[in-house]
């Protein structure tokens, strides 16, 4: 089948689809992106992944390309049709075609473009034993709380970490303290047992699956403390995991040369991934319509 991109108003063949070379996100990386899940053919989280696109549009003063609901519709027309049930939607949105200098005029109409594609097949062996990650300098710009497509240093990081033969990365300030993984929230279970990740600032992204997941772990008695911890007291501590859209929660066993516990997944990790699918599984059959305008 092939696949089908919404861009710029029309549903085109991947092949045939194409932004203009004087866009400034193929210029400048001038744009924001979301990745939402599609869980049994609905979004996951729709509302709080398009308050975070707002946000991130409105710092960088671009509008909104059209309101929510017509939004979303676009959305679903993309999943559908590209068959997709479980999967994700890709989601765009670039300042816009304009000649190629830094500065910008008033005016200029976003452009924006859609994809969707089954969710990225993840063994159930590689979550049953838990992954390793390895530690990298943070040398990404100061305002990680965007999601800008400006992902060049993610990419390096990812990189080093599947030359490693690694799953992810553990990125590092200058302090050494932890900020996020490459492409996920990092999170660690202290020695304590409390569920400790890092507060919301610009040092890290806003993750949609991250607020989620700290719901869902206070309505369930889980101790949450969002504070800043060391690259050492990760590899301290009883527990590890990423967060994200693909990964939901992936247990993660060691850190660099450090093995974490009994080098196994712990309870914390797979709890909190169970009462996620929960939490999937519960996603109401209004959710492409449920969105505010």
């Amino acid at each position: 089948m092939s696949r089908i991109a919404y861009v710029n108003g029309r549903y085109l063949p991947h092949r045939a689809a194409s932004v203009h070379i004087e866009d400034r996100g193929h210029q400048f990386a001038d744009g924001i992106y979301e990745v939402i899940a599609v869980w049994k053919g609905r979004p996951v989280d729709l509302a709080g992944h398009f308050d975070r696109l707002e946000t991130g549009l409105k710092e960088l003063q671009i509008p909104m390309p059209m309101s929510r609901p017509v939004l979303a519709h676009v959305l679903r027309e993309t999943v559908r049709r590209n068959k997709v049930t479980d999967g994700i939607v890709y989601l765009q949105v670039n300042r816009g075609k304009a000649p190629r200098v830094h500065t910008w005029s008033p005016g200029i109409k976003p452009s924006m473009v859609a994809t969707a594609r089954p969710m990225p097949a993840i063994r159930k062996q590689v979550i049953e034993d838990g992954v390793k990650v390895i530690s990298v300098e943070d040398i990404r710009w100061k305002r990680r709380d965007i999601k800008t497509i400006g992902l060049l240093p993610n990419a390096m990081a990812k990189q080093k970490a599947a030359e490693a033969g690694c799953y992810e990365v553990f990125q590092v300030d200058k302090d050494g303290m932890v900020t996020e993984a490459g492409a996920s929230n990092a999170w660690i279970v202290d020695q304590q047992g409390r569920l400790v990740t890092r507060p919301l600032g610009h040092e890290i992204l806003p993750g949609i699956t991250r607020a989620t997941l700290m719901d869902l772990a206070r309505a369930n008695g889980i101790e949450v403390e969002e504070r800043a911890f060391s690259l050492e007291e990760a590899k301290q501590a009883r527990e590890a995991f990423v967060s994200g859209t693909t990964a939901f929660v992936m247990p993660v066993v060691q850190i660099d040369d450090a093995v974490l516990g009994n080098g196994k997944p712990g309870s914390v990790a797979t709890r909190l991934r169970a009462l996620y699918y929960d939490h999937l599984n519960a996603i109401p059959a209004d959710a492409w319509t449920h969105v505010a305008s």
